[in-house]
């Protein structure tokens, strides 16, 4: 009997405001993994964005627009949902830190029980350990070059345009 092979897909889910190097690189080692992986920008009612939607997904396609692997969408609701919508079979997360792995398990309990999606836990390179969205957003913030947390060949919108506090 030959075995079935199933494309093993991933739905790798998150604000990406901005898109750094380390999620660049959780997703490069989830491409050793899955087949495919589907990067979605969900919605966070608890957060202001800095960059739109529409900004962060042009962002995503000028890094990955010779990865025919990757896909990129946008949602809100619940991830599962989208998982499923999608055909995932897995949750792809990375990792910082100890806190991070402790959300991520209950996340990955509850995601289990609702829907049966298994997530699949990547911790961060070393290298990458020390950067954050928020850490970027707020460099940003003070006019500080940000290009060295960022994936290459991602260009940032022009700052006029994106959703910085005033001072």
């Amino acid at each position: 009997m030959t075995p079935t092979y199933s494309k093993k897909t991933a739905l790798f889910p998150g604000t990406f405001d901005p898109f750094t190097k380390g999620h660049y690189s959780i997703v490069q080692r989830g491409l050793c993994i899955f087949d495919e992986i589907v990067i979605a920008i969900g919605t966070n009612t608890k957060k202001q964005p800095m960059f739109t939607e529409a900004q962060r997904i042009a962002m995503l396609q000028q890094i990955y627009a010779d990865e025919p692997r990757v896909s990129i969408i946008s949602y809100d609701g619940l991830t599962v949902d989208i998982a499923r919508r999608h055909g995932a079979q897995f949750m792809l997360r990375g990792a910082r830190s100890v806190i991070d792995f402790e959300y991520e398990k209950s996340m990955s309990d509850v995601n289990r029980v609702i829907s049966g999606l298994e997530t699949i836990v990547l911790f961060t390179e070393p290298i990458y350990a020390h950067i954050s969205s928020s850490t970027v957003r707020e460099l940003i913030c003070f006019g500080h070059e940000v290009n060295e947390f960022l994936p290459d060949g991602m260009i940032l919108p022009e700052r006029k345009t994106l959703n910085i506090p005033q001072k």
